[in-house]
């Protein structure tokens, strides 16, 4: 080995967030970055807000880029991918992006249901197989689920985004006895209330103190702390879980 061989950092390990252009998903990227992953973060309608979070984290002094794609599109997920790949393995999957189109299941399109399961289940496949071969071979790797207390405690006119967030629980457990004995683990992080844009147009102040035994919804960066230490070699033993971080609503 050479001087310069020798004295070379070592690669960083790249962390995918998708939907990184939401409070959650920005959240994610901004603490994977400091913990020094190369953060790829994605976006699909939202590209000039994943654009500034990616000059945020790179004036910052971190590492990141960023990717546009749809995750319900399976060819174009492969293409991104394809050439993400090219410059080495994703070792971390944090499959963030989803969407929600409520109405009570008497009156739900066809339209509702089949996007709701597009994105959210349909997706994590488009983004996580394309990853699954380059990750295993490098022995260590983390797939994270960002899913919903609605996936595991139901909730009324989301059947459809309820079905789409408990098949991931399910999908998690399989995934993570495939991925056992090749150093990759895979959970479920399945968020309460978290303060957002689009939280604070569904629950006003006092319906989340009636509906959340903490009376207060959560922070962004409380489910982006629980993320980080799950993409973190203290985590190596946990696998094929789903855990809660919902301020005691479900328990």
């Amino acid at each position: 080995m050479t001087a310069s061989e020798h004295l070379k950092a070592p690669a960083r390990r790249k962390a995918l967030v998708t939907g990184a252009s939401g409070a959650l998903g920005g959240a994610i990227a901004r603490t994977l970055a400091a913990d020094g992953f190369h953060v790829l973060a994605h976006a699909n309608t939202g590209r000039a807000a994943v654009e500034a979070l990616v000059a945020e984290l790179q004036a910052a002094g971190h590492s990141a880029e960023a990717l546009v794609f749809d995750v319900t599109d399976a060819a174009a997920c492969a293409a991104a991918l394809a050439e993400v790949l090219a410059r080495g393995p994703v070792q971390v999957l944090v499959a963030n992006a989803g969407v929600h189109d409520d109405a009570v299941f008497a009156g739900m399109t066809p339209l509702q249901w089949q996007r709701v399961i597009d994105v959210n289940l349909n997706g994590f496949y488009n983004v996580a197989q394309p990853l699954m071969l380059p990750m295993l071979r490098t022995r260590w790797g983390r797939i994270v689920a960002i899913t919903s207390v609605a996936g595991q405690a139901g909730n009324r006119g989301q059947v459809n985004y309820a079905a789409a967030k408990g098949a991931l629980h399910a999908a998690v457990k399989s995934l993570a006895l495939e991925c056992a004995s090749r150093g990759v683990t895979v959970n479920a992080v399945a968020p309460g209330i978290i303060a957002s844009d689009m939280s604070a147009g569904a629950f006003d102040a006092d319906a989340i103190k009636r509906m959340v035994p903490m009376q207060r919804a959560g922070q962004p960066q409380e489910v982006a702390d629980l993320v980080a230490f799950l993409a973190s070699d203290r985590a190596a033993y946990i696998s094929g879980q789903t855990i809660g971080i919902n301020g005691a609503l479900y328990q």
